[in-house]
């Protein structure tokens, strides 16, 4: 099983049973919540290797009742120059893994979800798979060549991510594509479904952005 460290950060998640049952899957090496993501370790009855951040979503009690238990508090100052998600990859980061898994990183305020999905660029520099994930959809980064399984019918949305992408090829998708292009200001890649159990993507010239709905709607 591939070195998983998982990430909780602090934005809405409904679903706890999807959260539970995913990080049990992922079987991760470690377990890092973003400030307010201590919540839903808690409420999950998960103990984090490491709480990180300015502290400013969550409550005292549970705070004490980790450090009661053992889990590595690291607070910062509310004026800082980095996201309490970003310091958490950073430190997950340094842990070597060979996947990160990060939860709670999507939720109603566009601007973090944004800065969230900036995150992913420095998984693909330091070449360590990252994804976002929620009850929804999965989120993830990509240059070369990557798949995507799921079932038929599902959506599947893919954008340039950085700049134009060139040389970009789909198969075993609906609308499949052979040495394309896209920008930004011509979406053409939204909404596109997997036509088999496992879709293929490549890009010869920058690097795509991919968002795989795991329910077909």
């Amino acid at each position: 099983m591939e070195k998983t460290v998982v990430i909780i950060a602090g934005s809405s998640i409904k679903d706890m049973d999807f959260l539970g049952r995913r990080i049990e899957q992922a079987g991760p090496e470690a377990i890092l919540c973003a400030d307010g993501g201590a919540r839903y370790a808690h409420a999950l009855g998960l103990i984090p290797d490491l709480v990180i951040g300015d502290m400013d979503s969550l409550d005292d009690g549970i705070l004490r009742d980790f450090e009661e238990k053992g889990v590595t508090i690291a607070s910062y100052p509310a004026r800082k120059d980095e996201t309490d998600t970003q310091l958490a990859l950073t430190r997950a980061l340094a842990m070597s893994p060979e996947k990160i898994l990060i939860f709670g990183a999507m939720g109603k305020r566009l601007d973090h979800t944004l800065a969230n999905l900036g995150l992913l660029m420095t998984g693909l520099e330091k070449g360590v798979p990252i994804k976002l994930l929620d009850e929804d959809c999965e989120v993830f980064v990509m240059a070369g060549a990557a798949t995507v399984s799921g079932e038929a019918g599902q959506t599947v949305s893919i954008f340039p991510w950085g700049g134009e992408a060139r040389g970009i090829a789909l198969e075993g998708f609906e609308y499949p594509l052979e040495d394309a292009a896209m920008t930004l200001g011509r979406p053409y890649g939204i909404s596109n479904r997997l036509a088999t159990q496992e879709g293929l993507i490549k890009v010869d010239m920058g690097c795509l952005l991919i968002i795989h709905y795991l329910r077909k709607i």
